[in-house]
């Protein structure tokens, strides 16, 4: 009996993975966990019915979204991570010997769980000595916190349901507050090219442009998100991400990558004309 996973990036459109082995299904008081095995992607962690990462992909992601700040910013040492239960995130912060202290705040405590043991190989730096795991709700997390963290990664499900309340202009005042005066704060900004996805990220892009004096969009293909194309922001106190990017300090820790590369880092901001049209919409 051939299984397969469908997960609807439109109405109108779906993505659909056969599935050899249903490793785990677990309901928690936040959404539904479902840990799959697939022949082409490997490992799957959908919750909700979304895809959240894949064993095939899940690099591009990760690396884009820590490398990025990381190869901007000149002293990272404290980090906040928002969701990323998963570990990929803390797992390439981790190679970073500047980094002090990952605070992981993650509502769900079986998503760290289920990791832990059907995706160990991300998972395997949630026990490094840096890292503190939070479970706790981001919001009240993070007013706690004032002038505390060099970098905030928001690693949050898509803007609808438990993660709405992490793309609000309140949300992003508490992360422009909880930041030094030279922090950084990257954020997955979704899909540009189906409507519904477009409008939540044009919502969100507008409330960030109205919080940091620096925000910019970049962009990194990924294959089992919508469209094959997600975006990310990049907002900041202090730093430009070209303008201040320092090509050869980050070259000189010697960090294999699969995706990132420097010359990527620039050419991921050089947006083709539909998606700079639909930003400028928003912040003029």
């Amino acid at each position: 009996m051939n299984l397969w996973f469908s997960e609807y990036h439109a109405p109108d459109v779906r993505h659909s993975l056969r599935v050899t082995r249903h490793l785990y299904s677990g309901k928690s008081d936040y959404q539904q966990i479902d840990i799959f095995d697939t022949p082409e992607f490997g490992k799957v962690l959908a919750l909700d019915g979304d895809v959240m990462l894949t064993e095939r992909d899940e690099f591009i992601y990760n690396e884009m979204i820590t490398h990025i700040p990381m190869s901007v910013h000149p002293n990272v040492q404290d980090v906040l991570v928002i969701g990323a239960g998963d570990g990929g995130v803390v797992k390439e912060l981790t190679r970073y010997e500047s980094v002090k202290r990952i605070d992981l705040v993650e509502m769900d405590p079986l998503v760290i769980e289920a990791c832990r043991t059907y995706l160990p190989e991300n998972a395997c730096k949630l026990d490094d000595t840096r890292v503190h795991i939070y479970f706790d709700n981001a919001l009240r997390f993070i007013r706690r916190s004032c002038d505390e963290y060099d970098l905030i990664i928001v690693d949050s499900n898509d803007p609808f349901g438990p993660s709405e309340g992490y793309f609000t202009r309140e949300f992003y005042g508490i992360c422009y507050n909880a930041l030094r005066s030279d922090g950084i704060m990257v954020n997955q900004q979704g899909s540009p090219f189906y409507k519904h996805d477009a409008e939540a990220m044009q919502r969100s892009h507008k409330r960030i442009v109205n919080t940091f004096p620096i925000s910019r969009v970049y962009q990194a293909h990924i294959p089992t998100y919508a469209a094959g194309y997600w975006l990310f922001g990049f907002a900041s106190k202090k730093y430009h991400p070209i303008d201040d990017f320092d090509e050869e300090r980050w070259k000189s820790l010697h960090l294999s990558t699969k995706y990132y590369t420097t010359k990527l880092h620039i050419g991921s901001f050089y947006l083709p004309a539909y998606l700079e049209k639909m930003l400028m919409e928003v912040e003029s």
